[in-house]
């Protein structure tokens, strides 16, 4: 079995900008800066050979090239119940597009279908028993944080390797957006 999701990769300039909203939660995790991801589906435990179907399945994806702007900070959670920070993602029809279409490929496949709404975010760390007042001031002082524009050109199929320091992520494979799709390059799959 092997823990997957398939998500878009952060560019460094945008990494380098969210890698400096880290600090000042006490209580927080903080994800580590080569980690960060834009989940656009999380598949969870998957038999070896399911993976290949998933590979493949990616490597028909189509969708145009395009833009994302990040918007705003937030927590998934209320009160001592917080337990993500995030990075938010500006509206983008685009976006919600390309996640329909890994939807679709993934539940054709063979996965059961997704039952929860799709809220783009990049999580910036987990939280256990944040600091009210600090986490509130967080939020104040960095909610107007804006970083991009972002190109999207491909998406990334990851494999999630769990450890006592916390989840590392593996990329399996590269699937490129635009006309000319080919097979994707997974590796291991």
């Amino acid at each position: 079995m092997i823990r997957l999701f398939v998500a878009l990769d952060v560019t460094d300039a945008v990494r380098q900008r969210l890698a400096g909203l880290s600090g000042g939660v006490p209580g927080a995790r903080w994800m580590d800066p080569e980690s960060l991801h834009l989940t656009l589906r999380f598949i969870g435990e998957v038999p070896e050979d399911q993976a290949i179907d998933i590979d493949e399945a990616l490597a028909g994806l189509r969708a145009p090239p395009f833009e994302l702007m990040l918007d705003g900070v937030g927590v998934f959670g209320t009160g001592r119940r917080a337990r993500v920070l995030w990075a938010g993602v500006e509206r983008n029809e685009a976006l919600n597009h390309l996640q329909a279409k890994v939807e679709s490929a993934l539940v054709r496949c063979g996965l059961p279908a997704e039952e929860r709404r799709f809220t783009p975010h990049i999580t910036l760390a987990r939280l256990k028993d944040p600091a009210q007042e600090r986490l509130g001031r967080f939020l104040t002082d960095r909610g107007m944080f804006r970083a991009g524009p972002m190109p999207v050109d491909h998406v990334t199929l990851y494999r999630s390797h769990l450890g006592n320091g916390g989840s590392v992520y593996e990329a399996l494979g590269e699937y490129p957006l635009g006309a000319t799709l080919g097979a994707g390059s997974a590796s291991g799959t």
